[in-house]
């Protein structure tokens, strides 16, 4: 069975259980709904269908809304089945595989030793983030689990159990009745481990058959990877991530990790049961008396040195001729000691630069020491914060009780310095500083540590257009400070860049450049410092938030700016998308590590002045015109009008708020639900708006010129055309209705058209001509998500106007929202 025949078959079983359950009437009323919607997309009048639509009753409009959204959620599985099916028959080198990024690099005059080298100072870190488009419930994750299972077996017996989860799902609520707790959010995100624990040992041994292949002799070298999360640990905005979520989190993380390395160690300890050494020599199954040790020692909660005491292992395994043994009964445990080990993720820490500050003023104030810190000049504030970096004395009596406000910005210290001593120090990562606007921000922390006697190493997160441009600056100066050096001693400086804010700030284009060029400059001023670095980033899955496909992310960096790596967020639906099968998980983590390979391998270089400069003339246009469109005193109630921003908040798909502290704004609106609502309406206004300006001030003959030899530029509009053709104005149309005449719809559809034309301009050719099997699946969902956005639409107008306000059509509206995201993916 192939795609076309997995969606046929699932599909009639959806059809069979709606019969049953709701009756032949609503089946019709369904495919009726369908029919009427394909004719007005084929350019039908849509007189008849909006009949239809305005007559539903409020349960017949949610049925309706949940038949299509449960043909998504089947149809999603069946893709992912499809992907996994054709990745496990491909024979050869794979497109974007390890052996592919050595053999291009050794075309490229890269040496075995060199590639060594290469694999030896990167590190792709993996950051899982709590920042859920995930809008199922648990219980219903685990039903379509069960059916992806069985899409395999959908011609015998598997159908009938598919049937049967499809039909305890029709009767299954989908919405949370509560908004998910931050340990629910831990626990979903890492729900993707054993997936991806499964993928790496066939990743580790795809990279010693590569190597082998390629270059004709064997490696040690391990994977690049390494594992973390702000699940518990990220405090910007949300106040239910206290220090008791935070050591609640680790003690989840221990608890995790020894399950999977029990039962890692138990595999090996039956596989390996051959004596070691010669025969006539007193083996007794050594193997198995070093694997009984480490097994009681993990089961009994103490602290191993597993890595090293399992390379010994595999040591004297090659030693004793058990060649195969190593490589395929030991490799399993000993890479996921090596990756996971005893903390399995490494918990961050984050936190608002505010928060810090009002911390660190108060403990200043308390210890007589400076009584009006937040108030001092920057100069100042440095003078303050190096004198007493220079002292190890802490500012708190020994033994009193913090107050409260010292006590949450504290108490996660104190929790991850606990956990680092139980799980070792990969236990603890990084403390973020969102919203990093000086020196005195990053330092800030530091001070907090000392508090406990811990050393943490602070990581700047810019974010605003303005943030990005100061970055290099920042960087500079934080650089130059002793005390700070000191800290960091030869460790590498992390610098995390911010997507989200910045192009919700400046629009696509300008922040694209803006966040090429403060890599471009902070890489320098690192260089230049002596000292290695490592930028952070903060990605959605939406094109607006930094999405796209990873390899090709990476690969359009700027020359010569990884060093050390890279890291990057993963959250929201890309966890289930990329993790939630190990020949998914394997092929999204070569397919990174293959960008990461060519792209660090890339010698240091600035692009040609004429292309800077017309990136530098393009972002300037681009984001004139962006902040003109969003700052035009219109455009709030028109925001609100056109989109279901107001109902994506009342959605129990996070423990975070959908904006900041403050009276409702565009500013302290976060990014998330900014792109989702666009996405929602099908306009992605985030993801393209502003381009056209900034196209038109480069020229035709020169973007060509750019896009077919600039790998930034490319990735750039490439992302764009994804963007551009996931938006659908025949759809945003319904929605315009709901603002009545607007003078602000005409603007955007007239954008709209001419980003789109200028895009296919510039690479010479249609929207997706190089992705077709994208484009198709766009054209084939079409037919389906449309109903629930005409129902979505309905519903709010009935909303709007209706005495009762949202709380009557609150469940149906929120259904449809859970659809067109199951429909549409890459939501925010």
């Amino acid at each position: 069975m192939g795609l076309s025949s997995d969606v046929n078959v699932l599909g009639r079983t959806l059809g069979q259980v709606l019969r049953e359950q709701e009756g032949e009437c609503f089946f019709d009323l369904v495919e009726r709904t369908r029919a009427l919607v394909r004719e007005v997309r084929a350019g039908g009048d849509d007189t008849e269908l909006r009949r239809l639509l305005s007559d539903l009753d409020e349960r017949t409009a949610e049925n309706l809304v949940r038949a299509f959204t449960w043909y998504f959620q089947l149809v999603n599985l069946a893709e992912e089945y499809e992907r996994v099916r054709v990745l496990s028959q491909t024979r050869g080198v794979r497109p974007q595989s390890i052996e592919q990024a050595l053999s291009e690099l050794r075309a490229q005059g890269v040496s075995a030793e060199e590639a060594e080298a290469l694999l030896a100072r990167l590190d792709l870190g993996l950051t899982f983030t709590a920042h859920p488009t995930e809008m199922r419930r648990r219980t219903v994750r685990n039903h379509l689990v069960e059916v992806a299972r069985d899409i395999p077996d959908l011609d015998g017996e598997g159908l009938e159990r598919v049937a049967a989860h499809v039909e305890a799902m029709w009767s299954t609520p989908e919405l949370r009745r509560l908004k998910p707790t931050v340990l629910d959010e831990v626990k979903g995100g890492l729900t993707y481990i054993a997936s991806i624990a499964q993928a790496l040992p066939e990743l580790q041994r795809d990279l010693a058959r590569a190597f082998q292949q390629v270059y004709g002799r064997e490696t040690d070298s391990r994977l690049p990877l390494s594992f973390s999360s702000w699940m518990g640990g990220d405090r910007d905005g949300n106040p239910f991530v206290t220090p008791e979520a935070t050591r609640e989190t680790l003690a989840l993380h221990r608890e995790r990790a020894r399950e999977l390395l029990l039962a890692a160690v138990r595999q090996a300890y039956t596989d390996l049961s051959q004596e070691e050494g010669q025969p006539g020599e007193d083996g007794q199954e050594a193997y198995r008396l070093e694997l009984r040790e480490l097994h009681n020692a993990i089961r009994d909660g103490e602290p191993v040195d597993l890595v090293p005491r399992l390379e010994a292992l595999k040591t004297r395994l090659y030693a004793d001729g058990q060649h195969r043994s190593a490589d395929l009964l030991l490799t399993p445990l000993l890479t996921f000691a090596r990756v996971f080990g005893q903390h399995l993720v490494s918990l961050d820490l984050r936190e608002h630069s505010a928060q810090t500050g009002a911390a660190v003023a108060r403990l200043l104030a308390e210890a007589g020491v400076e009584p009006d810190y937040l108030n001092l000049p920057e100069h100042a504030k440095l003078d303050v914060l190096t004198r007493e970096l220079r002292s190890r004395r802490p500012l708190w009596p020994a033994g009193e009780a913090l107050p409260e406000e010292l006590e949450a910005a504290i108490g996660p210290i104190r929790e991850v310095q606990a956990a680092t001593r139980v799980s070792g120090p990969r236990a603890f990562g990084r403390y973020i500083i969102s919203m990093s606007e000086s020196v005195s921000d990053v330092l800030e922390p530091l001070l907090l540590a000392r508090e406990v006697g811990f050393r943490i190493l602070p990581v700047p997160l810019f974010e605003t257009l303005d943030d990005l441009e100061r970055a290099p600056q920042i960087v500079w100066e934080l650089l130059s400070v002793p005390e700070y050096r000191a800290v960091l001693g030869g460790d590498v400086q992390e610098i995390m860049l911010g997507y989200s804010d910045s192009n919700k700030d400046a629009g696509f284009l300008a922040a694209n450049w803006a966040l090429h060029e403060a890599q471009r400059k902070i890489s320098d001023v690192c260089r230049r410092a002596g000292i290695p670095w490592r930028f952070f980033h903060g990605r959605g899955t939406s094109i607006g938030r930094g999405g796209g496909p990873a390899s090709r992310a990476i690969l359009g960096q700027p020359a010569g700016t990884i060093d050390a790596g890279l890291r990057i967020t993963e959250q929201g639906e890309a966890l289930a998308d990329k993790y939630s099968h190990p020949v998914l998980a394997r092929r999204n983590l070569e397919q990174a590590l293959y960008g990461l390979l060519l792209a660090a391998a890339r010698p240091a270089g600035n692009p040609p002045a004429e292309w800077t400069s017309a990136m530098t003339r393009a972002a300037e246009a681009s984001a004139a015109a962006y902040r003109a469109l969003v700052h035009d005193p219109d455009f709030l109630p028109f925001f609100e009008a056109v989109t279901p921003i107001h109902e994506i908040a009342r959605l129990n798909i996070a423990s975070r708020p959908v904006r900041r502290p403050g009276a409702p704004s565009l500013g302290n609106l976060r990014a998330i639900p900014w792109v989702m609502s666009w996405t929602q309406n099908r306009a992605n206004l985030p993801g393209w708006y502003g381009l056209a300006e900034g196209l038109r001030e480069i020229g035709p003959d020169l973007a060509r010129q750019m896009y077919a030899q600039w790998p930034f530029f490319r990735t750039v509009l490439d992302n764009a055309q994804m963007s551009l053709a996931k938006s659908d104005f025949l759809i945003f149309a319904e929605y315009l209705r709901l603002s009545g005449e607007h003078r602000l719809a005409g603007q955007l559809r007239a954008a709209y058209d001419e980003t789109v034309r200028l895009v296919q301009e510039a690479v010479g050719a249609e929207l997706l001509a190089n992705e077709p099997r994208l484009r198709e699946s766009i054209k084939l969902r079409n037919p389906y998500i449309d109903p629930i956005h005409r129902i979505q639409v309905e519903l709010l107008h009935r909303a709007r106007s209706a005495e009762g306000g949202l709380d009557e059509y609150e469940r149906p509206l929120l259904l449809s929202l859970q659809g067109i995201a199951a429909g549409v993916r890459n939501t925010g």
